[in-house]
């Protein structure tokens, strides 16, 4: 006979104060009406087992019906990942070069609005804005859609051919999205509305920008037409730079800015701060370009190649003619000149040689600076140059592949007019740009006066605007330690 072993009996709390860190959820349990026995409590605990037990089952159900990983997929969704980590980056970049070339009045607003834009923008791409772009025709060519949210399913398929898993695809897309969103904020920098500036960027990006996107990316009428656009020259930056434009437009420009129908200087507060944010963005674009690869091939490298060479050539273009027209090499047009070439090369960085590409970039940052002039001379205020950069250029390098373009991931023959491809190739992209501008415009303008119609306007009063947004719309500074000195 075995004797069994008792451990003496212990003292049970009765009282939440004094009950240890074990017996606390126990002892507040038992005070649950229905759950005051241990035969409850043992059931209780075997509700999220059971959950834990049927989500491990369903995967392993899952599992057992997908075949091997093989490397191919492995390589193609770890850099899609790495390239989205990139463009998702790219924020930081777009925050600092617009809050540096702005006043220290309006840093906290910009900085906010950047980090809370992106944020709604991927929720909204993911509510409804991946399934317009990337959906189910609805209007053959025109409009797409597949209800809301997406299906994460993997299927057999999918690791069979080496593609992408939606999930990694959709947060590559998202990341196209809000950076759409994010062009929008520093044409508008420094007068408009935070909350309103917030619903107009929904709408964008959840509407507007899916229906153009889907065009070109989802076999759209565009693509069916042949147009050409890699990485989004028109699709993400001009129709970013149009939506910005628009809302620029019916703000008017910053108080002080033009003076007698003369543009006034209004420098940025933190140059170190924008050049850095240029630097990131160079960075964050070999996840852009290389990234709309949508695989890890021979051909990403090439894409990064014209990814650098164009930048340099527009940092190049803009250097040299900032200084013939104003005496000095400008700093802020040769962070604008950078920028142009990256957009000048985002559409072509597939279909442009590399001598074709540095030019492309090149004329980009001669662009950028006589683009700037010109708005100034409209009465458009454009506080960052973000139109010039992402409209014209954007622009600019969509018709640069009907120009020199090639089709080198294909059979190399000449697409472009001066590489014996006719004027056919240009025509189309003309025709890309105008269908993109014209849809951009006509849908931000009714965005804009209808969010301005229901919230008394979307410009912040005159006021709050000479105190800086920063003290009205967030109530603290970005410099609090510094005494407030109205830049």
């Amino acid at each position: 006979m075995t004797t069994a072993l008792h451990s003496p009996p212990r003292k049970r709390t009765n009282r939440l104060q004094e009950a240890s860190l074990l017996e606390g959820p126990m002892l507040l349990l038992r005070s649950i009406r229905g759950f005051n026995s241990n035969r409850s409590l043992m059931w209780l605990a075997c509700v999220p087992i059971a959950f834990l037990g049927l989500g491990l089952f369903n995967l392993s159900a899952h599992a057992a019906d997908l075949p091997d990983l093989n490397a191919a997929f492995l390589a193609n969704n770890l850099w899609l990942l790495i390239a989205t980590i990139l463009v998702i980056f790219m924020n930081a970049g777009f925050a600092m070069v617009e809050a540096g070339m702005c006043r220290q009045k309006n840093a906290v607003n910009i900085l906010a609005k950047n980090l809370f834009v992106f944020a709604l923008a991927v929720t909204a791409y993911w509510f409804v804005g991946y399934s317009i772009m990337y959906g189910d025709a609805v209007a053959a060519g025109w409009l797409f859609f597949s209800g809301l949210f997406f299906d994460p399913t993997v299927t057999p398929e999918i690791i069979g051919e080496a593609g992408l898993v939606p999930t990694v695809d959709f947060l590559f897309q998202a990341a196209f999205a809000g950076t759409a969103a994010t062009i929008v904020s520093g044409l508008v920098a420094e007068r408009v509305k935070f909350g309103e500036f917030v619903v107009f960027s929904l709408i964008l990006t959840a509407v507007i920008y899916p229906v153009s996107g889907s065009w070109q990316w989802n076999g759209g009428w565009l693509s069916e037409a042949g147009f050409i656009d890699f990485a989004g020259s028109s699709i993400v930056h001009s129709v970013g730079a149009w939506a910005g434009l628009v809302g620029a437009m019916l703000l008017g420009p910053r108080i002080g800015k033009f003076v007698d129908g003369k543009a006034q200087a209004m420098p940025g507060h933190n140059m170190a701060i924008a050049t850095l944010g240029a630097l990131v963005l160079w960075i964050g674009w070999y996840g852009f370009n290389p990234g709309s690869q949508l695989a890890m091939d021979q051909w990403v490298p090439y894409v990064a190649v014209t990814t650098t060479l164009a930048a340099a050539g527009g940092a190049i273009g803009a250097t040299v003619v900032s200084t013939l027209t104003s005496g000095k090499p400008d700093l802020t047009m040769i962070i604008n000149g950078i920028l142009a070439g990256l957009v000048s090369i985002t559409a072509g960085c597939a279909n442009l040689t590399m001598a074709g590409a540095w030019l492309a970039g090149l004329v980009g940052g001669v662009i950028v600076v006589f683009s700037v002039s010109a708005l100034d001379s409209l009465g458009i205020d454009d506080p960052v140059g973000a139109f010039s950069v992402h409209g014209v250029c954007g622009i600019w390098g969509t018709l640069v592949i009907g120009l020199w373009g090639y089709d080198i991931q294909g059979s190399g023959a000449g697409l472009g007019l001066l590489t014996g491809g006719g004027i056919g190739q240009l025509w189309i992209q003309i025709i890309g740009c105008l269908a993109y501008a014209i849809w951009t415009v006509v849908t931000c303008w009714l965005a804009w006066s209808i969010i301005g119609g229901l919230f008394g306007g979307i410009r912040v009063s005159e006021s709050e605007e000479i105190q800086g947004l920063d003290i009205g719309e967030h109530g603290m500074e970005a410099y609090p330690d510094f005494a407030a000195s109205g830049n």
